[in-house]
């Protein structure tokens, strides 16, 4: 059984659509968890109408751990709430998982909607991560799949860290497991980040944050000012 994770905070616009992704799987074995951050919207609600289990969220890496602690399943699926995927998406994300007997896994990226700069910027960013897998493992929080032992070997994702949490997470993974960027498999990822704060500002913003972890450590103050809420 696969457990999918979900972290959310005020999810109700994004959530139904990938809850409805999930619910036309091809591959059945799956069961869902919605890591709720305290949503004072209709967050709860629709998981529920969905058949979800939800379990007390907070930050990304809470709501993940929270969600791997309560899990039943063997390998477990970290998505954002605002991804989307293809019907197939966890068949061949576990077909491939297990015929490259994998550990710990990420995704390649592709931007919803048609914006050439939101494309370019994914085009670099999955470079980036192929290129480094084989010694520098890199992932994005957008799309994890990691074995439930392993999750557990390394203590989950590390609470203390401010930014690039999912990043440190494979990193520590890799070191002990099998690590490799995922080649059928895509997830399309919201750009409301981008929107909100202007793409310049977040792709610097993450390119200063890559300097930062390669030369002075992990991201462990506020220094980059990250914030978990969304405009609706």
């Amino acid at each position: 059984m696969i457990s999918i994770i979900l972290p959310a905070l005020n999810e109700e616009r994004y959530l139904p659509a990938l809850l409805e992704d999930i619910k036309k799987q091809s591959f059945k074995d799956y069961e869902v968890l919605v890591a709720d951050a305290n949503s004072k919207d209709r967050t709860r609600q629709i998981a529920k109408t969905y058949g979800c289990r939800i379990v007390k969220g907070g930050m990304p890496a809470v709501g993940r751990n929270n969600g791997a602690k309560a899990a039943k399943g063997n390998i477990l699926l970290f998505l954002d709430a605002d991804v989307h995927i293809g019907n197939d998406f966890l068949k061949n994300a576990t077909e491939e998982f297990a015929k490259r007997k994998l550990d710990v896994a990420g995704f390649r990226l592709r931007a919803s909607g048609n914006n050439i700069i939101d494309r370019l910027f994914f085009t670099v960013f999955n470079f980036w991560t192929l290129s480094t897998q084989f010694f520098y493992p890199n992932a994005a929080g957008a799309g994890i799949m990691c074995k439930r032992e392993l999750h557990k070997k390394v203590n989950g994702f590390d609470e203390t860290i401010k930014l690039s949490e999912d990043m440190d997470f494979a990193k520590r993974c890799g070191k002990i497991g099998k690590f490799r960027i995922l080649r059928k498999p895509e997830l399309y990822v919201a750009m409301r980040r981008f929107e909100r704060d202007g793409r310049f500002k977040v792709a610097l913003k993450l390119v200063l944050s890559a300097f930062h972890r390669l030369f002075l450590g992990e991201i462990r103050s506020d220094v980059f000012k990250y914030e978990l809420k969304y405009r609706k």
